[in-house]
C-alpha cells in the first residue's frame, strides 16, 4: 500500500511538475471569489445553475492551462505563424455568420457559443513575440510598421463586429510586447498625445462628431460624460453601480445581502458589472482582497518574464501579464464611471465561458515560459 502510495504522489508530482503552484493558487481564489459573487448576483433561483455552468468553463480552462504548460516554448515560437493565422478565421466566420445583440460577436457551434476575438487575446502575443524576437532590438520604424499591421488587422476585424472593448484589450496585449521590446520614447509620447486628443473629443466633442458610432455607442459616450442627464435610459448603469460601490463601506452588507443586486438595481450584474456586486457584499476588505490578488498575478508573470532566457519566452510572458492588468483596470474604471461602458468582464469574476477559458489558458503560456526555459541565450 505505501508503494502504491508513493508511485501515485510521484505519478502527480510528474503530472504538474510544469504548474507554477504560486500563480495556480491566486487564481483559484479569484475562482472562488468569482462563484460566490455570481452565485449571490444570481440570487437563489439562478445562482446554482450560474456556479455549476461557470465551474465546469473553469474546469477547461485549468485542463487547457495545464496542458499548455507541458509544451516547449521552441515549439510554441514555431507554432505561433500558424495559430495566428488561423485564430483570424473564425474572426471573418463571426462577420458572416455571427449572432449577437448588438452586431454579430458569437459562432454557434450548437453545443457551445464561442466568441472569436477572445482567441487573439492569446494568438496575437504569440505572434508579435515571434516576429520580434529574431529582429533587432530595440525595434526600428521598419519592425514597427510591420507589428502595427499585425496588430491592426484583428483589431479592424473586431471593431467590425463592432466590439471596442476587446479590441482594446487585443490592441494592449500586442502594444505591450513593443514596450518590452524597448520601443523608443518617442514613440510612447506620440501614443500619449493621441491618446489625450481622443480623450478630450470623447469629454467634449459634440455626438454628431461620432457619426460612425452606432446609437447605443453613442448614448454610452453621453452616459460617460454625464450620467445625470439621462438617469433613467443610458445613465442608469454607471449610477446604480457607483450606489453600490459606494454602499458597501468598509466591510460590506453581507453576502447575499446587496440590495441594489438582489432588487435588480445593477444592470447585467453577473457580467460587466459583476465588481458592483463584490464591492456592495464585501466592501472595501473584499476589494481589496481581489485587488491584491490581480496584483499578485501581474507581478509573477512580470517575475516570470524577467526571468526567461529567450527574447520570445520574455516578450510572451510579459504581454501577458500586463494585458491581465488592462483587463481589470478597464473593467474596474468603467464599473466605477472613470471610463466609459465597453462590455470588458472582471477577469475570473465575470460569467462568461470563453473569455474565462482563454485567460487561463494564456496564463498557461505563462507556466510553459517558467518550465521550459530555453539553455541558451535570447535568441
Amino acid at each position: 500500500m505505501k508503494d502504491f502510495l508513493r508511485w501515485l504522489l510521484d505519478l502527480a508530482g510528474r503530472a504538474t511538475r510544469t504548474l507554477d503552484w504560486p500563480l495556480l493558487l491566486a487564481l483559484l481564489a479569484l475562482m472562488g471569489f468569482g462563484l460566490a459573487v455570481l452565485y449571490s448576483a444570481g440570487g437563489a433561483a439562478n445562482g446554482p445553475a450560474l456556479i455549476k455552468a461557470q465551474g465546469a468553463r473553469f474546469a477547461i480552462g485549468l485542463a487547457a492551462m495545464w496542458m499548455l504548460s507541458r509544451v516547449s516554448v521552441i515549439r510554441l515560437r514555431a507554432w505561433s505563424p500558424a495559430v495566428y493565422a488561423l485564430s483570424l478565421l473564425p474572426l471573418i466566420a463571426v462577420l458572416l455568420v455571427g449572432t449577437g445583440k448588438h452586431g454579430r460577436h458569437w459562432l454557434n457551434l450548437g453545443v457551445f457559443y464561442l466568441q472569436p476575438s477572445e482567441l487573439l487575446k492569446i494568438t496575437l502575443p504569440m505572434m508579435v513575440a515571434w516576429y520580434l524576437h529574431s529582429r533587432p532590438l530595440p525595434p526600428r520604424i521598419g519592425t514597427v510598421l510591420v507589428t502595427a499591421v499585425l496588430i491592426a488587422v484583428p483589431t479592424g476585424l473586431i471593431l467590425r463586429q463592432p466590439d471596442f472593448g476587446t479590441a482594446m484589450l487585443v490592441v494592449a496585449s500586442g502594444v505591450f510586447a513593443l514596450y518590452l521590446a524597448g520601443l523608443a520614447w518617442g514613440w510612447w509620447l506620440a501614443a500619449g498625445g493621441a491618446a489625450a486628443v481622443l480623450g478630450g473629443l470623447a469629454l467634449f466633442a459634440p455626438i454628431e462628431w461620432f457619426g460612425m458610432l452606432r446609437p447605443y455607442q453613442q448614448g454610452r459616450i453621453l452616459a460617460y460624460r454625464n450620467p445625470e442627464t439621462d438617469p433613467l435610459g443610458d445613465g442608469w448603469n454607471i449610477i446604480q453601480s457607483k450606489i453600490a460601490i459606494g454602499s458597501g463601506g468598509l466591510t460590506g452588507k453581507g453576502w447575499g445581502e446587496g440590495s441594489q443586486s438582489h432588487l435588480n438595481f445593477i444592470p447585467e450584474q453577473t457580467t460587466d458589472f459583476v465588481f458592483a456586486v463584490l464591492s456592495e457584499e464585501f466592501g472595501w476588505i473584499g476589494v481589496a482582497t481581489v485587488l491584491a490578488l490581480y496584483l499578485f498575478v501581474i507581478g509573477r508573470c512580470l517575475w516570470i518574464a524577467m526571468q526567461a532566457r529567450d527574447t520570445y519566452s520574455r516578450l510572451l510572458a510579459g504581454s501577458l501579464g500586463l494585458a491581465f492588468f488592462v483587463y481589470g483596470v478597464v473593467n474596474g474604471g468603467m464599473v466605477s464611471g472613470l471610463l466609459p461602458v465597453v462590455g470588458v468582464p472582471m477577469p475570473l469574476l465575470s460569467y462568461g465561458g470563453t473569455s474565462a477559458v482563454s485567460l487561463l489558458a494564456g496564463l498557461g503560456l505563462v507556466m510553459a515560459v517558467r518550465t521550459h526555459r530555453p539553455v541558451h541565450g535570447y535568441r
